[in-house]
């Protein structure tokens, strides 16, 4: 009982001391930690911010929570955290895995902070989130264990220098028959990997066959996908997998570091309605019969805009946006011209940050159905100037290259094509739900 009677001054104290000597009395009429805010960080912050998550700091409890309160209060007001760049005024804003926060959530934390962040009742506190270890497969509560576990050859990452590449090659033995893909996620060892690895590719080249099936893409932000019910992709039983890693240097080695793929099939014999590509890349430099990356050239203290179109000769579904840009990369564009000259934004990043990798998933509702002759139109904005917090030096010509601080322009779409019969009866689902909608 003593030891909590110290802690509980020690907490009043230090509240006294960061908040005002009014902050405890102010505490009595305002949002507190336990009823208003636990719940707020429980759905969109702990999943990073635990003792094994890639957050800098834990925030699973009042303790861990208070000498960072003001820290929140910034961060969130200025929608820096939790990461989530898409333009809200422009697009689609449906997602399944959105993480922004609302207004009233974010104007919650602030009357809450500029209250003396009190406590409350202990008893007002949420249960737990169940947070997955950090070298654990996420996707294992839900689908249980991977079926086939893909991994990449060792490699050393070196304390402190430039960007590093891996690029390995391994023998695929996973199946007896070809399968169909329903989920995948890419893992990087822990806790290291999880910081070293920037972003990742493992495509598998089937044997005697010239396509390339990508089983995994990764970046910070997007370690895992799920197809959606009755879509997935033909995974063959032999081959060659195609490993792209790209690493950076934290300051202290990583050695012998090893990259897993998980892999989730549908049942055998199962065969899904729909077989999807996966992600795609749509390339934004380099277009127009240019070498790749040629048009890229931004001067000192200023911008560059880049434009890549590209004409669907099928009907296509799309599940996810993910720009890749690199550190001069602020803005990118994702635009639907419909054959009948219509245009419509499907989605725009206007706070692009090379820090994170996430892609968009969109609500099944609201996912674009792309007739044949549509044309994804992608527009990039480069900002090389000081305005850019990320910017490691705007003194610099910056051009393409693979480097963090080169430059480089394109999406990643999750995309599934199908065929016109399909695509009619998608549209037909479609309308009849927003009529229904609309009559509600």
């Amino acid at each position: 009982m003593k030891n909590k009677t110290f802690c509980d001054t020690c907490l009043a104290l230090l509240i006294a001391m960061v908040f005002g000597p009014f902050g405890i009395a102010m505490a009595q009429e305002s949002p507190t930690y336990t009823h208003d805010i636990a719940p707020i960080l429980n759905e969109k912050c702990v999943t990073c911010h635990n003792p094994e998550g890639i957050g800098p700091m834990a925030l699973t409890d009042y303790r861990q929570v208070l000498p960072f309160a003001y820290l929140i209060k910034d961060r969130t007001s200025k929608r820096i955290m939790p990461p989530w760049h898409v333009d809200p005024d422009i697009g689609i804003q449906s997602f399944k895995n959105d993480a922004s926060l609302s207004d009233a959530q974010i104007e919650m934390i602030a009357a809450w902070v500029d209250a003396g962040a009190p406590e409350g009742d202990p008893a007002d506190m949420p249960p737990p989130v169940e947070l997955t270890a950090g070298g654990e497969w996420q996707l294992a509560g839900q689908l249980g264990p991977p079926d086939v576990i893909v991994k990449s050859k060792p490699y050393n990452v070196i304390a402190n220098g430039q960007d590093q590449w891996w690029e390995p090659r391994i023998e695929f033995t996973g199946l007896d028959k070809e399968r169909w893909l329903r989920a995948a996620e890419f893992k990087p060892s822990f806790p290291l990997g999880k910081k070293v690895v920037h972003h990742g590719h493992a495509v598998l080249i089937p044997e005697g066959e010239d396509r390339q099936v990508a089983l995994a893409r990764y970046g910070v932000g997007k370690s895992w996908e799920v197809y959606p019910e009755g879509t997935g992709m033909r995974v063959p039983s032999k081959g060659t997998v195609a490993w792209n890693l790209h690493y950076f240097p934290i300051g202290v080695e990583a050695p012998a570091d090893i990259v897993e793929v998980g892999l989730w099939f549908y049942p055998e014999g199962v065969e899904p309605e729909l077989e999807t590509v996966g992600e795609v890349l749509f390339r934004v430099d380099g277009r127009n019969g240019m070498a790749r990356g040629q048009d890229i050239v931004i001067p000192p203290h200023g911008y560059q805009v880049l434009q890549g179109t590209h004409m669907l000769e099928e009907p296509a579904i799309i599940h996810s946006f993910r720009p890749h840009l690199h550190m001069r990369g602020k803005v990118m564009t994702m635009e639907a011209i419909y054959p009948d000259g219509q245009r419509e934004v499907l989605s725009q990043v206007n706070k692009y940050n090379h820090n994170w990798q996430i892609a968009y998933m969109y609500e099944d509702d609201v996912k674009p159905l792309l007739p044949p002759g549509t044309v994804l139109q992608f527009t990039s904005l480069f900002d090389n100037t000081a305005n850019n917090p990320i910017n490691p030096d705007p003194e610099q010509w910056v051009v393409f290259g693979r480097r963090g601080v080169d430059e480089m322009s394109h999406a990643w779409v999750g995309i599934t094509y199908v065929n016109e019969e399909h695509f009619a009866q998608a549209m037909a689902e479609r309308r009849t739900k927003q009529q229904t909608l609309s009559l509600e």
